[in-house]
């Protein structure tokens, strides 16, 4: 029993000298790791009953070189078919590239790409966080202003932004019908990647997604291009949005402003960011028909307007009566939310008041919009700045009012913006056609 216990250990210790381990006098440890790296060679070939030789490819030069050597060998025995499909399955495994984002017919398909209309998309693998980070750092407006990027979702909103000449960074779709909508000769330089809907649905702000999400460089007005139609039908008309907080007013401004062929429309600092998701929402596609200006001091929109320009300003209807004649004059006019302009006993804040700008009321309706014409839109739960009402007072403005009946309320700021702007849009329009009808009677 001794030399057959001797015998066995001494068959262990030849393969390394921490093979055999004694732990008392029962236990013998044996470290395994070089019968695993048996287990873990792959064969050079594999021959059948029949004579046939089955070679497998290895990814090192050296196979590769070795793999040759037995094709030559063997090359003389094997058919003119049998030796293409041998240097296709060479090729095929020993070409691996790494994908660099661009549409390549030279590069390797990878499990997850897979190719539509020319371009290549990538789907993405389960537990993939981008679509979230993306999606929740885009919402951020400190990111928007310094990353310079924009989350659109819906494919109305992405196809404006590329029918004007925005530049898309990234693009996440549920299915290929969805990216099928867009125009795919401008996704060129985009990231494609195909999610599930339900991922779509978590980080989406819509109840119901439209299935298509994007990120853009953040569009600048002086280098987009806006439709030639829209343009065409644009009046000499212009939008100041004074202080306007609340991004559903403010989208439905852009989108009054864009229905009335306004200009352009130009946003004080004071104003909620024009590239919120919800404002982007409201506005349905308004800030790629005209141009918006955010984030603009008062001396820097003098340099957005024309010289000849008049300004007017839209002030809380509620404080005014039916008569024109009756309203108060400017200096008096009182306002229960802001307390600038609220009147007091004291001889100092009495004499701020009277050195109020001199700005004199008139209805809408009023003829008011008779060459190029700029409006000053406020918030609802601030008062509009003083420089706005000097503005007013340089050019000759005048404070509007849209009368309402006693004991109502006074109308929200996006809707008497939509009042107003498509009122100046009849007007200009108007005195448009009464010049060209002088043209053609002196021609005539």
């Amino acid at each position: 029993m001794a030399a057959l216990m001797y015998n066995v250990s001494r068959g262990f210790v030849i393969f390394g000298e921490h093979s055999l381990l004694f732990r008392g006098h029962n236990q013998i440890l044996v470290n395994s790791r070089r019968y695993v790296r048996a287990l873990r060679r792959t064969p050079v070939a594999i021959l059948h009953p029949g004579g046939e030789r089955e070679t497998f490819i290895k990814s090192n030069e050296s196979a590769n070189k070795m793999n040759q050597k037995l094709f030559k060998q063997k090359g003389k025995n094997l058919s003119e078919s049998d030796k293409k499909y041998h240097k296709e399955k060479v090729s095929e495994r020993a070409g691996n590239k790494k994908w660099s984002g661009h549409v390549s017919e030279c590069a390797e398909e990878s499990p997850h790409m897979d190719r539509l209309g020319g371009l290549r998309y990538e789907k993405a693998p389960a537990g993939d966080n981008r679509l979230a980070k993306v999606s929740s750092v885009a919402r951020s407006r400190t990111f928007r202003e310094k990353e310079g990027k924009v989350l659109l979702e819906g494919r109305r909103l992405i196809c404006d932004a590329l029918s004007a000449g925005a530049s898309p960074q990234m693009l996440f779709f549920s299915a290929v019908e969805r990216l099928q909508e867009l125009p795919l000769d401008k996704l060129q330089q985009a990231k494609l990647i195909k999610v599930k809907y339900e991922d779509m649905k978590t980080w989406s702000d819509l109840v119901t997604p439209q299935g298509v999400i994007a990120i853009f460089s953040k569009p600048d007005a002086s280098h987009l291009a806006f439709p030639k139609d829209s343009r065409h039908q644009s009046v000499p008309l212009f939008l100041l949005c004074d202080n306007v907080r609340d991004a559903g007013n403010l989208g439905t401004i852009l989108r009054c402003a864009a229905a009335a062929g306004c200009d352009r429309v130009l946003l004080t600092k004071g104003c909620v960011d024009a590239w919120e998701p919800k404002v982007l929402r409201a506005a349905m596609g308004a800030h790629f028909r005209l141009p918006v200006y955010p984030n603009l001091d008062w001396d820097d929109i003098s340099k957005h307007l024309p010289k000849d320009v008049i300004v007017h300003v839209a002030v809380n209807s509620s404080i005014y009566t039916k008569d024109p004649a009756s309203a108060p004059l400017s200096g008096q006019i009182q306002n229960v939310t802001s307390d600038e302009y609220s009147e007091s006993d004291s001889d100092k804040e009495s004499d701020d008041e009277l050195s109020l700008p001199c700005v004199k009321p008139q209805v809408y309706h009023e003829s008011w919009a008779q060459r190029s014409t700029a409006l000053v839109i406020g918030g609802e739960t601030r008062e509009l700045s003083l420089e706005a009402l000097r503005l007013a007072e340089e050019t000759e403005g005048r404070r509007l009012f849209v009368p309402v009946a006693p004991g109502v309320e006074s109308l929200n700021s996006a809707m008497a913006a939509s009042i107003l702007l498509f009122e100046g849009r009849r007007q200009l329009l108007k005195l448009l056609d009464k010049t060209r009808r002088r043209t053609r009677s002196k021609m005539l």
